[in-house]
């Protein structure tokens, strides 16, 4: 069998890392002969939504138990690709949550009830362990100790080189893609010159690029965000932030988030806030707004204790698709199942990433999916079939 990944982010490098440790068991005609990993540009893609300096990677979603239970494998999963691959890139420094007081003992229940190591923190911790960080007023916060940060470039060059060294594996970059087709039992991948790469099983994960190349029935459902972030240096303090967890629950929405600095990486603290994000027409560049850095200087102004916007060293912009309805992720297939989109990132691919990959693999290569409870990757989407040539 013969599998094409069209894609350079997190999802499609780990799909196509799926396929290729599928061809190590695999037998017969079922085996895995060869995997072609396809992008517009390098690869890894310096464009991919997922090529960020931070990533954080928890369990606990605040009011989604169904979430929450979901997200419980996604450290384990990590762990096992840094094994994979040779590399060191998750950095277990926990995440905190803030909430009202009141709700932190189910939210605390639920966590340990998936086998997190997690706890509470009264408003009265909370002011003495992170004195810098301005709560909402009467906020507890939970806070899980197995969570943590990927440094997502990094290991974003760590996958790419591993699929590089496997005889396998094949990749294609600066080879964008325009149209995805069926021909004859087999997937079809034009590229802008004519050229045509072929192939039984075709995974398209091209993040928010996907929805040039899927069924318009499936694109009218898609919606494209764009998210502000600032990278924030201050000089003298910033070793005060190295291991300091990741902090959600911010602010009077509640919406507002950092990213930790990571030891022993030059990665500064990421601030943001859910009212940073907002649904755009169409891609154009990664120029974060004067209006949109204005904004954020001024969230976090109001919520870390002497800060100092000179510290702002980079404001950027990264993209994402998301399905309109829900939210969340998407995937769809085509016909016979030649052909699987992973049509919607989504805001939290990134975490899931080890999950959603190999389901996607799973469910490319005709094996019983392994459930990521998702419900959007694990019932996907079945189109009846896209144009034969």
């Amino acid at each position: 069998m013969r599998i094409t990944v069209v894609g350079g982010g997190v999802i499609g490098l780990l799909t196509a890392i799926e396929c290729v440790r599928a061809s190590r068991t695999a037998t017969g005609a079922e085996r895995v002969e060869r995997v072609d990993l396809v992008d517009a540009a390098r690869i890894p893609s310096p464009s991919a939504t997922s090529n960020d300096r931070l990533r954080v990677v928890r369990a606990l979603h605040r009011g989604n138990p169904a979430l929450t239970l979901a997200a419980a494998g996604v450290h384990a999963g990590w762990m096992d690709v840094e094994s994979v691959v040779g590399a060191h890139f998750y950095h277990p420094a926990g995440a905190l949550t803030a909430m009202p007081a009141e709700e932190l003992p189910a939210e605390l229940a639920l966590l340990i009830e998936t086998g997190a190591k997690a706890w509470a923190l009264s408003p009265e911790d909370l002011a003495a362990w992170y004195p810098r960080i301005r709560f909402p007023v009467g906020a507890g916060a939970v806070l899980e100790a197995t969570a943590g940060a990927v440094l997502a470039d990094h290991a974003l060059v760590a996958l790419a080189r591993w699929l590089g060294r496997n005889p396998v594996v094949r990749l294609h970059p600066h080879r964008p893609a325009v149209e995805v087709t069926e021909s004859g039992g087999a997937a079809v991948l034009r590229f802008g010159n004519g050229a045509t790469l072929t192939a039984d099983r075709l995974v398209l994960a091209a993040g928010p690029w996907s929805r040039e190349l899927v069924p318009a029935d499936v694109g009218a459902d898609l919606t494209l965000y764009r998210q502000s972030v600032l990278s924030y240096r201050p000089a003298a303090s910033l070793q005060e932030w190295t291991g300091v967890p990741a902090v959600l629950g911010l602010g009077p929405a509640r919406d507002a988030w950092l990213m930790p600095a990571v030891p022993h990486s030059d990665a500064p603290v990421r601030l943001s806030a859910a009212s940073a994000c907002r649904p755009v027409a169409e891609l154009t560049d990664r120029v974060t707004p004067d209006r949109w850095r204005e904004h954020l200087v001024e969230v976090f102004s109001q919520l870390l204790d002497g800060f100092d916007p000179s510290a702002v060293t980079e404001a950027t912009d990264g993209y994402y698709l998301a399905e309109s309805h829900h939210g969340g992720p998407l995937l769809a297939t085509y016909g016979a199942g030649t052909i699987w989109a992973y049509a919607a990132c989504g805001g939290m691919s990134f975490k899931f990433a080890p999950l959603i990959a190999r389901a996607i693999a799973d469910h490319a290569l005709g094996r019983p999916p392994r459930p990521t409870g998702l419900p959007s990757i694990d019932r996907p989407r079945q189109l009846a079939a896209v144009g034969e040539e």
